[in-house]
């Protein structure tokens, strides 16, 4: 006999569902593109084969969600070790005994029938306990496979051969964008930052708490191929006034020029996106570019770059009501009109886009495209409590990690908030990371 479902308050259960069912429909999309040779080959030392993403996407939804949830038996335990992220970096991953596409889709398909039947009877009301509170571990499953998908999104950007994925192109620039300012003034004050409410926040986005911000001058719009070609042309790479000593010792060691995926060919720029070949767009926000490089430009510009709480504070602060929203443009969750998520363009709108989306001072686009880079190191919040684990946030605080924020066109709306924080070594260039300026106000 099957039991009733348990009563849904607020819809959440529908919510975790549906976002469930919607990471797993992306998974399918990214894995079933390309034959089983591509699935498991290693297309570049920085990723992991498709194949094993797919395997630790499983694994993870049956500890957190059949085990730690349900109270479950595992169902192939000794896979615990080879899905392990921690247990085993990239480079090695495809040594392991790894299921095979066959088995992995079995395996995960498994899983989720099981999953969504748990769902029905968990109680949302945290009776199960802190995870089944606001069906939080369901939501943090669905977040976890979006994260891998936009993992897997990038090792189809690393792969070699032709397009295995299309979509549809990003909207224009608002007819106004010519006209916006270069810049705008974010206010000194404070200002409410992370959250203690959002339901399936993670825990370095919590607690919410006061900080004060001094005044200072944002760009606009994130900063453009075209603006970042001037950069280059002007010298950019050549000259280490401008580069952290870090990023000028991994210009000269690596004969870094550019962004990554593009190269020269005569006095034109192209780059490679996604097994195509085309001229570099100068109106889209420039992407692929490491924190060091964010930072040369902004020095080489006269600027920098924001901080976080810069960041979050033009992003999320209303000046009117000096309620911290949940969205640079409200509370209402994303919609196509909003911001650029979830693979449904294969690149960043141009800058100006998204006048909807702008925030209540008119900063457009700081949430989709690209991910931008901070000034701020990955810190811990006052009052920080690692939940439900430690390997997600704490052991990456430190100086050795830099934060981003505002999602790509790669990250799912689940995964996307004002306040969510990723974070990557200043390094990296093959994420979809891209950056705008700051400048501190004249005092008055």
């Amino acid at each position: 006999m099957t039991a009733a479902p348990m009563p849904d308050p607020g819809g959440l259960r529908e919510r975790a569902a549906s976002a469930l069912i919607g990471a797993r429909e992306r998974t399918r999309l990214l894995t079933g593109c390309v034959d089983e040779r591509e699935l498991t080959a290693q297309h570049s030392p920085l990723m992991s084969p498709l194949v094993w993403d797919l395997g630790h996407i499983g694994n993870q939804e049956e500890q957190w969600l059949l085990r730690a949830v349900a109270g479950q038996e595992p169902l192939r335990p000794a896979i615990d070790s080879v899905y392990d992220a921690f247990e085993h970096p990239r480079a090695e991953r495809p040594s392991l005994p790894l299921l095979t596409p066959k088995e992995a889709r079995a395996y995960v398909a498994d899983v989720r029938s099981r999953v969504l039947d748990v769902l029905d009877a968990a109680p949302a009301d945290g009776d199960g306990g802190p995870l089944t509170q606001s069906c939080f571990a369901f939501g943090m499953i669905a977040q976890h496979e979006q994260q891998h998908d936009e993992t897997m999104l990038i090792t189809h950007q690393l792969r070699r051969g032709p397009a295995a994925l299309t979509a549809p192109e990003p909207p224009p620039a608002a007819p106004d964008t010519a006209l916006l300012p270069a810049e705008i003034l974010v206010e000194g004050g404070p200002f409410t930052m992370g959250t203690s409410t959002e339901p399936w926040a993670l825990d370095n986005e919590r607690p919410a708490h006061p900080c004060f911000v001094p005044s200072f001058f944002i760009d606009t719009l994130p900063v453009s191929n075209g603006a970042y070609l001037r950069f280059i042309q002007d010298g950019g790479y050549e000259d280490p006034r401008w580069w952290h000593p870090e990023g000028w010792d991994q210009v000269r060691r690596h004969s870094l020029a550019a962004p990554l995926f593009w190269r020269r060919e005569g006095s034109t720029w192209t780059r490679r996106r996604f097994g195509v070949e085309e001229p570099v767009p100068e109106a889209e926000p420039v992407l692929h570019v490491s924190w060091y490089e964010a930072e040369a430009y902004a020095a080489w510009a006269g600027r920098r770059l924001p901080t976080e709480a810069e960041w979050e504070k033009a992003a999320r602060h209303d000046p009117v009501s000096g309620r911290s929203l949940r969205y640079p443009w409200g509370d209402e969750d994303p919609t196509p009109e909003h911001a650029n998520l979830g693979q449904r363009h294969l690149r960043p709108a141009p800058v100006g886009a998204y006048a909807r989306g702008a925030s209540r001072r008119g900063v457009r686009q700081l949430i989709g495209d690209v991910w931008e880079w901070t000034a701020s190191d990955f810190l811990p919040y006052p009052g920080f409590r690692a939940f439900p684990y430690r390997e997600y946030s704490e052991v990456f605080f430190g100086p050795g990690h830099k934060v981003l924020r505002g999602g790509s066109f790669a990250v799912d709306p689940v995964a996307c908030r004002g306040t969510f924080r990723n974070w990557d070594l200043p390094v990296r260039r093959q994420i979809f990371s891209g950056f705008r300026t700051a400048r501190d106000a004249e005092p008055t």
